[in-house]
């Protein structure tokens, strides 16, 4: 048996069904300090250097946060799958 769910959603409605965090404002205001540093021609203009004060710790653990979510979610896939190729591999044996 087969089952096929589809979600029409927006990127927006999807981050926030995953319990994703709502990163525009974020960007917003880093791209406004990049823009303000390049227009006033920063002599030795280092992206980097620009979004270090944004990628302090907290940001850092939540990107490690997310990719344990993401390792969760994968490894519950590939349970799925297994449980499904097993499920199909038994059904072929009890046929005649």
């Amino acid at each position: 048996m087969k089952v096929h769910v589809e979600f029409d959603l927006t990127p927006q409605e999807f981050r926030q069904a995953m319990g994703l965090p709502d990163v525009e404002a974020f960007q917003q205001e880093l791209m406004a300090h990049i823009r303000q540093q390049m227009e006033a021609g920063v002599e030795g203009y280092d992206p980097w250097s620009l979004m270090q004060p944004f990628l302090q710790q907290g940001m850092a653990q939540g990107v490690a946060s997310f990719g344990h979510y993401q390792q969760m979610l994968m490894d519950m896939l590939r349970q799925a799958d297994t449980q499904s190729d097993e499920a199909a591999h038994n059904s072929k044996r009890k046929k005649p």
